[in-house]
């Protein structure tokens, strides 16, 4: 099993003083995902849930929605997801969509390049989300403030490597009614997005109703993206969301909340699901 953290000797200085000291890293490294023998997109990760996350990427770009579509992931050196030996050994994963399940577009790895070059036109994104996801979000749930006020600090004490490096995101998975279902982390936040949906997509539980995605750091249009694909209906972060974020949001009826922090948060879209105080 590949390693999540490393140690690194660093200089310490505090109140005045300097000294040499071990430290515990976040480790980041390439992960190539292939479909078919066909590079698609390389992401800079977190090892680990390597198959979810190359899942949940494809659920994300409208690849797959459903568990039934992908017939078999593995890594490049041949051992497949059933050989719990082959977790994390290597840095590239092909994905074998199930007959009848058509292949990704031409158009949708240069679309994904020219993404990453920060070269698209929010237009063509916005149009691309709202036509090609297969879930309509659904209405509810209906959550009430003060469970959203307690989610921050609950995805951070589901976080088990965070305590050891401070530096990674994490994506939580709740219901409507608070209970947790799922936490993944990462040196990115959209991965551990991806791991969050692409474990729900190989359990059988796409769309994801009802629920509510709760990560660190911005809401960028990225992980609305991402929601929006996986049916997720609420989607809220500790930080502010981008103007392409918003605007997707609100064309898609998602619910987007940022700022959330304590008992005060700020909802840039789809209020009708949070229960507002009268007045």
């Amino acid at each position: 099993m590949g390693r999540v953290t490393d140690r690194r000797r660093v200089l310490r200085v505090r109140d005045g003083r300097v000294d040499e000291r071990p430290d515990t890293l976040t480790v980041e490294e390439p992960l190539e995902i292939r479909v078919a023998g066909r590079r698609l997109t390389v992401t800079m990760r977190t090892p680990g849930d390597d198959f979810a996350l190359a899942c949940g990427f494809l659920v994300a770009e409208g690849v797959v929605a459903a568990a039934g579509e992908v017939s078999r992931v593995v890594y490049c050196g041949g051992r497949d997801r059933t050989d719990p030996e082959a977790e994390n050994s290597y840095n590239v994963v092909d994905v074998a969509l199930a007959p009848g399940v058509a292949p990704p577009a031409d158009s949708l790895e240069r679309r994904v390049t020219t993404t990453s070059a920060c070269g698209i036109c929010g237009r063509t994104e916005l149009d691309a989300v709202r036509t090609g996801a297969r879930y309509p979000l659904a209405s509810g749930p209906r959550v009430d403030p003060h469970l959203l006020g307690s989610l921050p600090d609950r995805l951070r004490g589901a976080q088990r490597i965070f305590e050891r490096t401070g530096g990674l995101h994490a994506a939580g998975l709740f219901a409507g009614d608070g209970t947790l279902i799922d936490v993944r982390e990462d040196v990115g936040r959209h991965n551990a997005v991806d791991k969050v949906v692409g474990r729900a997509l190989q359990a059988g539980r796409l769309p994801l109703d009802g629920t509510v995605l709760m990560v660190s750091g911005r809401a960028s249009f990225e992980l609305v993206q991402k929601a929006v694909m996986a049916g997720i209906p609420v989607l809220a972060a500790v930080s502010a969301p981008s103007s392409l974020a918003v605007d997707l949001a609100r064309e898609t009826g998602l619910t987007l909340i940022g700022f959330l922090r304590g008992g005060s948060m700020n909802i840039y879209a789809g209020a009708e699901r949070v229960v507002l105080p009268a007045g």
